[in-house]
C-alpha cells in the first residue's frame, strides 16, 4: 500500500487483486473495511491460491459437495464457484460476525472480474504483503500456485468465460 497514513485518510480505494495470494489479501482488506474504507477489488480473476493444482481443486470440490439436512427440499451448503465470489466469500469469512460492523463493512466491498469502464482511470493500488513476487520460496523451490479463473473454469467444467 502507497503509505498507510494516506490510506486511513482515504475512504475509498480500488486494488488490483492480479497476482495477490486469497487469503492474505482478503485479511487485509477485511481490515480495511472494518475501519470504514469502502474497498472496490479488480481483476479477481487473477488472484493466486498457492499450492499444488491437485491439492487446490480436491479442497474446493469438497468444499462444495457438503451437504447438509437442514432441510428435506434443500440439502446442499453453498460454496460460490465463479472468482468474484470466491474472492468475496474470502472476506466475508474475515470479518466478525453477529455485530453491526459486519454488516456495514460488507455493504462498503465491491468484487469485479477484469476492470469496469468506470475504474478504468482510478488508481490501482496492491498489498504488498500479499503480492507473489519471488516465484521460489527461501528454500529455492518453485511456489507453485492457480488463479481463481483458473479454479473457477476447472469447478464448472469450463463452462465459465471469463473474458
Amino acid at each position: 500500500m502507497k503509505g498507510l497514513q494516506t490510506l486511513e485518510e482515504r475512504k475509498e480505494v480500488v486494488i488490483d487483486a492480479a497476482m495477490h495470494k486469497l487469503g492474505r489479501a482478503a485479511s487485509k482488506i477485511a481490515k480495511m473495511l472494518l475501519n470504514g474504507v469502502s474497498v472496490k477489488v479488480v481483476n479477481a480473476e487473477k488472484a493466486i491460491v498457492t499450492g499444488r493444482k491437485e491439492a487446490i481443486l480436491e479442497r474446493y470440490r469438497f468444499l462444495i459437495s457438503r451437504r447438509a439436512l437442514v432441510s428435506p427440499e434443500r440439502r446442499t451448503v453453498w460454496y460460490p464457484k465463479r472468482p468474484e465470489r470466491i474472492f468475496w466469500y474470502a472476506i466475508y469469512r474475515m470479518l466478525p460476525r453477529h455485530n453491526k460492523r459486519w454488516k456495514e463493512a460488507l455493504k462498503r466491498l465491491k468484487v469485479y472480474v477484469g476492470v469496469p469502464k468506470e475504474l478504468e482511470d482510478v488508481e490501482k493500488i496492491t498489498i504488498p504483503e500479499a503480492v507473489l513476487r519471488d516465484p521460489k520460496n527461501r528454500s529455492g523451490k518453485l511456489i507453485r500456485y492457480m488463479t481463481l479463473g483458473e479454479l473457477s473454469r476447472e469447478l464448472t467444467g469450463g463452462v465459465l468465460k471469463l473474458d
